[in-house]
C-alpha cells in the first residue's frame, strides 16, 4: 500500500510538470486589427504654405490605436506623397503615439515634389493637392512583419504667390481658467505666455497661479474672444479642441504659488514645476523707450518719456499695455523711469532680455512683459 501510495504521488507530480511546460510553451501570433486603423481628425479645405515659417506646424494627424493581438511593440509611420498611388513618399516621422504634426516646410517639399511654385512667373500651379496615409507595424517593422495602412486622405494646399506673401500669423496662446487672473472668461484682459524668439512652436510663463483643491486649473486659448482652438495637459502631454473636437482636460494646480510652465505645440508636450520668486525684485514702474516708440529715447530735455505699463494685479512680475504705436526702430524696457534696470532683446516680436536693443517693427501692438525672466511679447493688433 506504501509502495503504491508513492507511486500515485509521483504520476501526479509527472502530469503537473507536463502541464507547466505546456503553459510556458503558450505562443502568441499576432492577427490583422479587424477595426483597421484611419484617420480621426477633421482637415481644412484648403492650407496656405508660406515659405516664411517652415518649421511652424501645418497640420497634426491623429488616428486610432491599432491592435495586433499579441505583446509586441505597435509603431505607426506617417507617409506623405505628391501621388494618391503612393508610387513615391516622404516618411514623415514614426511614433509609438497615435498622432504626429506635420510642419509647413515639409509640406513644401511635396508641393514641389507636386509640381507647385509661388513663382507667378512660372507656368506651374500655386495650388495642388497631397496625399497622407499612416501605417502600423509591430516589431521593428522589417521582413514579414505584421503591417496594416489607413486609407489615403487628400490635403489641398496653396502657395502664396510671392508679391502676396507677407508675414505669417504667429500663434499665440492665452490662459483662461479660475487659476489665473482672467477666470473663466475667455475676454477678459487674458494674459498671454511668451513665445520662444527662435521657435514659433514653444511658449514659456513664469508666474502665479491661483491652484488648490477646489480649483479647477487652467487651460490656453488661441484667440481672446473665442473656446477653440482650445489647449489642455496631463501629466506632460498636451491635448487641443481646433474647433471641432472634445475639450482638453485642464491643467492642474495644487497650490497658489509661482510655477514655471514651458509648452511645446509642436511635439504636443509641456513641463511645469513650481518656483521659488521669493528674492525677486517687484518693481515700481517698468516702462518702453526708443526710437522705436513715439517718446523717443531720454535727454536732457525729456529725461523721463517713458511709456508705463500696467502692472498685473493677480501678479506683480507681469506688465501690460494695449495699442501701443510702434515704428521701426529699437526700443528697450527699463525700470523706475531710470537706466540702472533695463532690458532688451535680439528678437521681435518675442523674445527674452539680453543687453541689445529690440528691433521693432512698425505697427500698433499690445505689449506683454515679464520681469522674472525677462520675456517679452508684442501681440500685432488686427486691423478693423
Amino acid at each position: 500500500m506504501k509502495k503504491f501510495s508513492i507511486l500515485l504521488l509521483a504520476f501526479v507530480a509527472l502530469l503537473s510538470f507536463n502541464a507547466c511546460t505546456q503553459d510556458d510553451d503558450i505562443v502568441f501570433v499576432a492577427q490583422p486589427d479587424p477595426e483597421g486603423i484611419q484617420f480621426s481628425n477633421s482637415l481644412q479645405s484648403m492650407y496656405t504654405l508660406p515659405s516664411g515659417n517652415p518649421d511652424n506646424l501645418a497640420e497634426r494627424f491623429v488616428w486610432n490605436e491599432v491592435d495586433f493581438e499579441a505583446p509586441t511593440t505597435i509603431s505607426y509611420e506617417l507617409q506623405g506623397s505628391a501621388s494618391e498611388t503612393f508610387d513615391s513618399y516622404m516618411v514623415i516621422g514614426s511614433t509609438g503615439n497615435n498622432n504626429l504634426g506635420v510642419t509647413i516646410g515639409q509640406m513644401l517639399e511635396l508641393a514641389e515634389e507636386a509640381g507647385l511654385d509661388n513663382d507667378p512667373e512660372t507656368d506651374m500651379p500655386n495650388t495642388g493637392t497631397l496625399y497622407f496615409k499612416v501605417r502600423a507595424f509591430a516589431g521593428e517593422g522589417e521582413g514579414n512583419a505584421l503591417e496594416e495602412f489607413s486609407e489615403v486622405v487628400s490635403v489641398n494646399v496653396e502657395l502664396p504667390e510671392a508679391e502676396e506673401e507677407g508675414e505669417p500669423a504667429k500663434t499665440n496662446l492665452y490662459f483662461v481658467g479660475d487659476a489665473t487672473a482672467a477666470g473663466w472668461s475667455n475676454n477678459n484682459n487674458n494674459t498671454p505666455m511668451f513665445r520662444d524668439g527662435e521657435n514659433d512652436n514653444i511658449f514659456y510663463f513664469q508666474g502665479r497661479f491661483a491652484g488648490g483643491p477646489d480649483v479647477e486649473g487652467f487651460k490656453l486659448l488661441e484667440m481672446l474672444g473665442a473656446w477653440q482652438p482650445q489647449w489642455g495637459g496631463t501629466d506632460g502631454t498636451l491635448g487641443v479642441n481646433p474647433g471641432d473636437g472634445t475639450d482638453p482636460a485642464a491643467f492642474s494646480v495644487d497650490n497658489d504659488a509661482y510655477y514655471s510652465l514651458m509648452v511645446n505645440i509642436d511635439d504636443m508636450t509641456y513641463t511645469w514645476e513650481e518656483i521659488d520668486e521669493s528674492e525677486a525684485t517687484v518693481y515700481e514702474t517698468i516702462g518702453i523707450v526708443g526710437e522705436g516708440t513715439s517718446v523717443g529715447w531720454p535727454n536732457d530735455d525729456n529725461p523721463t518719456p517713458d511709456l508705463v505699463m500696467t502692472q498685473s494685479e493677480f501678479n506683480p512680475h507681469i506688465w501690460y499695455m494695449e495699442d501701443v504705436v510702434l515704428s521701426d526702430g529699437p526700443l528697450k524696457f527699463r525700470a523706475n523711469l531710470a537706466w540702472d534696470v533695463n532690458w532688451g532683446g535680439a528678437t521681435f516680436p518675442s523674445g527674452e532680455a539680453t543687453g541689445d536693443d529690440i528691433q521693432a517693427t512698425a505697427g500698433t501692438y499690445d505689449v506683454w512683459f515679464n520681469t522674472l525672466d525677462g520675456r517679452y511679447i508684442f501681440i500685432p493688433k488686427e486691423e478693423e
